[in-house]
């Protein structure tokens, strides 16, 4: 369960990012990121916020220690769906924008409660089995999102090529960065994967790393495999600078 709430806040947290990032180098072209956040919202992150309320939350509001957990964690699910909705609806793209980073901050905090105050609690329960209440879950999300969908890759190189860039200019204000050194080790994989998943075909993002991210390359190929031209920037010592293309 912690190992699938990893996975969709790094999914998020790469297509909030691409949205931040166009909404300020190119607003014409964020709705396409804007429309790829709301569909990641309506296909993975409310159907799993949904399904932990209908199997996990009955048996926490029947205990004294977790009825004012639900209450708080079912008011910040309304939260959520809101706010996608506010980023879909929203008149303009820096609101778009703003909603979209709000709906990332709540659901990492959603998240949290989920996995250091709810699950111990249920865990801790003699009268709940936990693996019976998840089997629920698997049975209402599929086993793949259920039992989370972290990718996974031996390490290697890509079939983008890993060249230089010769085109000897710069990657253009219009593409969007994603810089993962901030980002948590955990989160990063799923946060590229997020991000390069709002990143439409003829368009590009420049991934910023901390080392030569060659696992990675290996992973973003073996999940599409040729659909992404791989072009070095700037290899090192401290940042190494991809510009990764939807062919």
């Amino acid at each position: 369960m912690e190992t699938h709430h990893t996975h969709l806040a790094g999914q998020l947290a790469g297509r909030v990012s691409v949205l931040l990032e166009t909404a300020a180098r190119n607003p014409a072209a964020a709705a396409a990121a804007r429309a790829a956040l709301v569909a990641f919202c309506e296909r993975e992150l409310l159907p799993h916020a949904s399904a932990e309320e209908a199997v996990l939350y009955p048996p926490a509001r029947a205990t004294t220690e977790g009825r004012l957990l639900v209450e708080a964690m079912l008011a910040e699910r309304r939260r959520l769906a809101a706010l996608v909705e506010g980023v879909r609806k929203a008149p303009g793209t820096a609101r778009a924008a703003a909603d979209a980073r709000a709906l990332q901050v709540l659901f990492e905090e959603h998240l949290e409660k989920e996995n250091t105050l709810m699950v111990p609690l249920l865990a801790g329960s003699p009268e709940v089995s936990l693996a019976g209440l998840l089997a629920g879950m698997h049975d209402i999300l599929g086993p793949a999102a259920a039992a989370g969908t972290a990718d996974a890759a031996p390490a290697g190189g890509c079939g983008g090529g890993g060249q230089e860039c010769g085109c000897g200019g710069s990657d253009g204000d219009a593409v969007p960065e994603l810089d993962v050194r901030t980002v948590p080790h955990a989160l990063r994989h799923a946060t590229v994967f997020g991000a390069l998943d709002a990143v439409p075909a003829g368009s590009a993002m420049v991934l910023v790393a901390p080392h030569d991210p060659l696992p990675l390359l290996a992973q973003i190929e073996d999940r599409a495999p040729g659909a992404f031209a791989v072009d070095y920037l700037e290899r090192g010592p401290e940042a190494w600078r991809l510009r990764l293309t939807h062919r």
